[in-house]
């Protein structure tokens, strides 16, 4: 008799665990959700993420917290996430640089970075290929003359292991090119440095370099995205200049720890995708020269499958590693 109480009592309470959390997701969330976001203040990033932050407040009722936990390419933050509970209270702002780059630089990361969980894919991030006024070339075939014509003259600068980094590189590869990369704290110097006639030719986002070419003070050849950009219809693509493999966009989305509820995943999909589509924020985001994706988790997933293999390729071109 106590024998078989004492397996009535198991099976009740076994029954219970996945009622207990159908009931947690049905109710999510019921507190405060942290994003964090693995980069310094201030920069696309960060502001793209505060924007899907407040959207996901608005539409769930609780606070949305940024964390920005910078440093160690990302890593710092990242591994937060990596370790924090399953409950789609704490998310992170992932990109192409902490999700695909950063595991192929560094192969002794203490956590996985494949396993986190996808919630949704928020942007593609054009970059464009600009030279100072001084390099005499206004499309991407006369700068290939240009240095080929002036053999180990001349350089680009970037970040280690960024994408400005790995498609200066893919570049310089596919061209042919004597050129030398030199490597940079940030996209500020470098910019300034490229300003100042020290670098010579740069790929950086957008949104980064956008007002400097509407200044005039560089000049756009080409950009990365597949289609041409509404706010520069006169600069080709790097696909239309003659580089049909080259469409390598940045990328930004929202994951969460591993092992997170489907039913949670799929509300912060459906909620971050409602958001996308409104007005405000295809206004918000096209200042921020960024693209929208709309997809499922499952989309997503499929998505970062097929990204990392393209710029693990990026990394090895580029000889690129922080170990």
């Amino acid at each position: 008799m106590i024998k078989r109480m004492l397996l009535l009592a198991w099976a009740v309470g076994g029954l219970a665990l996945p009622l207990a959390g159908a009931a947690s997701a049905q109710s999510y969330p019921d507190r405060p959700i942290k994003l964090i976001v693995p980069f310094a203040p201030g920069g696309p990033m960060d502001t793209m993420a505060r924007f899907v932050g407040q959207n996901l407040q608005n539409s769930l009722g609780q606070p949305v917290v940024i964390e920005n936990r910078a440093g160690a390419g990302g890593a710092i933050g990242s591994k937060a996430v990596a370790t924090a509970d399953s409950d789609g209270y704490t998310l992170l702002w992932g990109s192409s640089g902490t999700l695909s780059i950063l595991p192929e630089l560094n192969k002794r990361l203490d956590y996985d970075p494949k396993a986190f969980t996808p919630v949704a894919l928020v942007s593609l991030l054009p970059h464009v290929f600009v030279v100072p006024p001084a390099v005499p070339a206004h499309t991407v075939k006369e700068f290939v003359a240009y240095a080929k014509a002036n053999p180990g003259k001349l350089n680009f600068g970037a970040s280690l292991g960024t994408p400005p980094h790995l498609m200066g590189a893919l570049f310089k590869s596919l061209a042919g090119l004597d050129i030398t990369y030199i490597p940079y704290k940030g996209a500020a110097p470098s910019i300034a440095d490229m300003l100042g006639g020290v670098t010579h030719m740069q790929f950086d986002a957008l949104t980064t370099l956008y007002p400097l070419i509407a200044d005039g003070k560089l000049r756009a050849l080409a950009v990365t995205s597949e289609q041409r950009w509404p706010a520069l219809p006169d600069v080709p693509t790097m696909i239309e200049s003659g580089y049909p493999t080259f469409p390598h966009n940045a990328w930004s989305g929202v994951v969460a720890p591993p092992g997170t509820p489907a039913e949670i995943v799929n509300k912060l999909n459906v909620t971050i995708n409602e958001g996308l589509k409104s007005g405000e924020a295809q206004a918000a985001l096209m200042k921020l020269s960024a693209l929208t994706r709309p997809g499922s988790p499952q989309d997503f997933a499929a998505f970062m499958g097929d990204q990392a293999p393209k710029w693990a390729e990026l990394v090895r071109i580029s000889g690129a590693s922080i170990e």
